[in-house]
């Protein structure tokens, strides 16, 4: 398993701007692929936001194009999620999710344990 630990969630106004992070604390020999993932109450199931391939590919729920950008530092081993004009449906709990390859395992998928987005007046 991966060790990922998400930061930067938070209370945001509508409209306002979170910036969330993921720190890999294993080292990652090679990405599959990364991405952020959200909960939206207890018992619901995740839904994939956004995305990025080893090879810099990003895909986008619908209800977040034009508005969240993800990103990778490969040398920080981190995964970012910038969350512009936010809204109250953004809300959610918010899982980092990786499927790498490390030094022990050539297929391995991860999760964080979450990070919580609150968006509210």
């Amino acid at each position: 398993q991966v060790q990922l630990v998400e930061s930067g969630g938070g209370l945001a106004q509508p409209g306002g701007s979170l910036r969330l992070s993921c720190a890999a604390l294993t080292r990652i020999v090679k990405v599959y692929e990364m991405g952020w993932w959200r909960a939206q109450g207890p018992g619901m199931q995740r839904e994939m936001i956004a995305t990025i391939s080893g090879s810099g590919i990003r895909k986008y729920a619908d209800s977040v194009k034009g508005r969240f950008t993800i990103s990778r530092d490969s040398a920080k081993n981190e995964l970012y999620l910038q969350m512009d004009n936010l809204k109250p449906e953004d809300m959610g709990v918010y899982y980092c999710n990786a499927e790498v390859m490390t030094d022990w395992e050539l297929s391995v998928n991860s999760w964080g344990q979450g990070t919580r987005v609150t968006v509210s007046p």
